[in-house]
């Protein structure tokens, strides 16, 4: 039996829920009352592992949770940095890219901006099973660490896709493999001091990240990069790419052919993925460069190598890697395995687990983001950020968070035949003329 009953629960404050949670105050304050949100960290943070200093988001301040929805919503970025008395330092920067640091604390000033949504932080999701009433599916039941029921009509899980572990280093002493997602707190606990053999496995922006920012963390490692590409590749960004990213692509994607999708992911997977920024790239080579003109040889790279096996041998793990040219194999000995892999295209465990507590035997959703369910239902599950296959690439980027909030707002009112409530928007004096610099 649940403890307590609410209309909707969402899983995962991350920037995902956090627009949907906005969308709620915004448009439908009623439900937003009777609206729970479920974070399992004590705090709400944005790729925490990854909150390198320098680092600098990949898109614009202006695809926030909420300006590509409500430009006048209090809930901006920009009305974040006004709360916060930076406004003029950024607008100074001349930059419209923030930092990866300033973007994380944006959300975290979000959450604790919010007024009508139960947002509970330190809360782990255990669980979720289906209600059934006569046959028909009328909500669920999820479990929390502390042993709490909560039930809902409407689920909406955006939680993320499961971190991408290779399977040869699934079985060695996981002390000494970091995947990208746990690399700041964890590096933290090692001694600064020892000349660490680190070998770095990727060739995207988190590997070159990891690559380059090891070496300030642990002075004395010798890093070695490890990567099946031939090389190191920009992202592609031209203008015109940059476009398939707009909210209006969503529905040219998810009404395509399937053989459509799959020729468009394809061309873009280097505007995302296996790609550098422009400035990483350009300081990655120059470090390099530097390193080979002292003569040190610290710095290392191996491409075109797959890992084929990986053991313990003491306190060191071995990677076998072989060539991709020649087949030939060659061993590399490593005290630290950095892993900037990504993330699994796989349906996160928690979805792949409700679908077949439904008897699913595919995990299908709607262009509004719900899930298909083949059985009488007066429930729904909307799934966030995991349908790049049907919503394209930019679905598990922060490019369509808010129209996609919107999305999944719109249709839940809809079946509950509401319709949303339009918050009041400021006059405009049409005679005041806006200088620009």
């Amino acid at each position: 039996m649940a403890n307590r009953d609410v209309e909707l629960l969402a899983v995962g404050a991350g920037p995902s829920n956090l627009a949907l949670a906005v969308a709620l105050e915004e448009l439908a304050p009623g439900l937003a009352r009777e609206s729970v949100l479920l974070e399992r960290d004590e705090e709400v943070s944005w790729q925490r592992g990854m909150l390198l200093p320098e680092a600098l988001s990949q898109v614009s301040f202006l695809k926030d949770l909420v300006t590509l929805r409500n430009p006048c919503s209090r809930f901006s970025f920009l009305s974040y940095l006004h709360a916060t008395n930076r406004l003029n330092e950024f607008v100074n920067m001349g930059s419209f890219v923030p930092y990866r640091v300033e973007l994380a604390d944006y959300l975290k000033w979000t959450a604790e901006s919010l007024a009508l949504v139960d947002l509970q932080r330190g809360r782990e999701c255990l669980d979720i099973s289906p209600v059934w009433t006569d046959g028909v599916l009328t909500g669920w039941d999820t479990r929390v660490a502390d042993g709490e029921i909560i039930r809902s009509r409407y689920l909406v899980v955006g939680a993320g896709r499961d971190a991408r572990i290779p399977d040869q280093l699934r079985t060695v002493n996981q002390d000494r493999v970091i995947h990208s997602t746990q690399y700041l707190p964890r590096i933290a606990k090692l001694r600064k001091d020892l000349p660490y053999r680190v070998a770095v496995i990727g060739a995207g922006q988190s590997a070159a990240e990891l690559f380059s920012t090891v070496q300030q963390d642990l002075p004395e490692c010798k890093p070695t990069m490890v990567m099946r590409s031939i090389g190191l590749n920009y992202y592609e960004s031209s203008k015109f790419n940059n476009e398939l990213f707009f909210p209006s692509h969503v529905d040219k994607f998810f009404d395509a052919r399937p053989e459509a999708r799959e020729q468009m992911l394809k061309e873009m997977h280097h505007t995302n993925y296996s790609g550098l920024a422009p400035g990483t790239m350009d300081a990655l080579y120059r470090s390099i460069y530097l390193d080979r003109l002292s003569g040190r040889s610290r710095l290392q790279m191996i491409t075109m190598s797959d890992i084929t096996d990986a053991r313990d041998e003491g306190d060191e793990i071995v990677l076998e890697l072989t060539d991709r040219r020649t087949g030939e194999t060659q061993e590399l000995r490593t005290d630290l395995v950095l892993l900037g892999t990504g993330f699994s295209p796989e349906m996160p465990r928690m979805v792949q687990e409700i679908a077949k507590s439904i008897g699913l035997s595919e995990i299908k959703v709607t262009r509004d983001y719900r899930l298909e369910i083949d059985q009488p239902a007066t429930a729904a599950v909307y799934l966030q950020g995991v349908n790049e296959a049907t919503h394209g690439i930019a679905d598990s980027l922060l490019s369509v968070l808010a129209p996609r909030a919107n999305d999944i707002l719109q249709d839940i009112l809809a079946h509950r035949g509401e319709t949303p409530e339009v918050p009041p928007q400021p006059t405009q004096d049409t005679d005041t003329v806006v200088a620009t610099r």
